[in-house]
């Protein structure tokens, strides 16, 4: 017994480190989350093509009833969120705290996907960094916030179809839709992931060539004119550049490949973990290269390109390089992403 003794005094320090890091970790991610929901709330509302239409929404909620075609997931938690007594800046913070929710979840459902031993809080902060400094996010939290609600909700659910939990499939992928109607696109080709990895690949080269190409575009106008017409009539806009977008098609195909290309600096215990749930990803842009040529077509877009920032956060916290995975230099990342989102928001820059 007296051998063991010499150890306890190194047991207890190293404990209370690795406790006194969490604690750390916890709150920054706090006063990261907080300092977002004030920026997002706070917000003018000309800031962002739709934050007046959602604002003058959420105002007429405490008249007489209204007609909406807005979701029904959405427009019961904007009846909830009314019925608390918040002004248009509480709810545009409470949005945005819904969203960083399903942050929450979707990284909290990613990381046990990978079955990673590293801290859970570390990859929290890696994925929040990403999506901070993406025009992307900003565009879901000033914009398109039905639809990026319910984007990673999407992530998750594709991923847990890969699984075969289909029960957890059924309540994720409904949650996304009462949230924006358009995630019922990504889930009606979830079964793409039935097929093997080489197929799928093979499939979305196809789909992807048939897209650049014209010809997805011209054999939905021939095939089905009504869907065609539906398409690019839906939110017309002569400021927004329709028809094929052959540089979203080749930015969304690159962070595919980046993953692959750049797996020998993961760890080999996680990179096959990574790899493959980048078929998800390819998965979530089929909608894309089927009908992604009508007016604001990044919006087909958007629950992939939100997604790429929690698998390049799993890149990063299972890296090969410890610098890139030092918990401390993915905290000062961290808090710089806050000035970076500061900056995209208050100058309205999306993709």
């Amino acid at each position: 017994m007296s051998r063991l003794n010499p150890a306890l005094p190194t047991a207890v320090p190293r404990y209370g480190n690795a406790m006194a890091s969490m604690a750390l970790s916890f709150l920054l991610l706090v006063g990261v989350c907080t300092f977002g929901c004030w920026l997002i709330g706070t917000r003018s509302i000309d800031t962002g093509t739709d934050t007046s239409t959602y604002a003058g929404f959420f105002a007429r909620l405490g008249q007489d009833a209204i007609t909406t075609r807005l979701e029904p997931g959405f427009v019961a938690i904007s009846y909830g969120l009314n019925r608390l007594g918040l002004d248009v800046t509480g709810y545009q913070a409470a949005l945005f705290a819904l969203m960083l929710l399903t942050v929450l979840v979707s990284t909290r459902k990613y990381f046990t996907y990978l079955a990673s031993p590293r801290s859970y809080l570390t990859f929290l902060s890696a994925s929040l960094m990403l999506l901070y400094v993406s025009p992307m996010f900003v565009n879901a939290s000033i914009n398109a916030v039905r639809q990026g609600l319910a984007a990673l909700l999407v992530f998750v659910a594709l991923l847990t179809f890969q699984q075969r939990k289909w029960w957890q499939f059924a309540l994720f992928g409904a949650v996304a839709c009462s949230l924006h109607s358009s995630s019922a696109l990504y889930l009606l080709f979830a079964p793409a992931l039935l097929l093997g990895v080489n197929t799928l690949r093979v499939a979305a080269a196809a789909a992807f060539l048939m897209y650049c190409s014209g010809l997805s575009m011209s054999l939905v106008q021939l095939l089905v004119p009504s869907l065609y017409h539906l398409v690019m009539e839906y939110t017309a806009n002569p400021n927004y550049r329709s028809g094929v977008r052959i540089d979203f098609a080749v930015f969304s195909i690159f962070w595919y490949v980046l993953p692959h290309l750049a797996a020998p600096l993961v760890h080999s215990p996680y990179r096959e973990e990574i790899k493959r749930s980048t078929s998800v990803y390819l998965v979530m842009l089929l909608p894309f290269f089927a009908i992604g040529w009508g007016y604001f077509s990044n919006r087909y877009l958007l629950p992939g390109w939100l997604a790429v920032s929690l698998i390049l956060a799993a890149m990063l916290c299972h890296s090969r390089l410890a610098t890139l995975r030092n918990p401390l230099l993915i905290r000062l990342g961290l808090v710089g992403s806050c000035g970076v989102f500061y900056f995209l928001v208050t100058r309205g820059i999306v993709i």
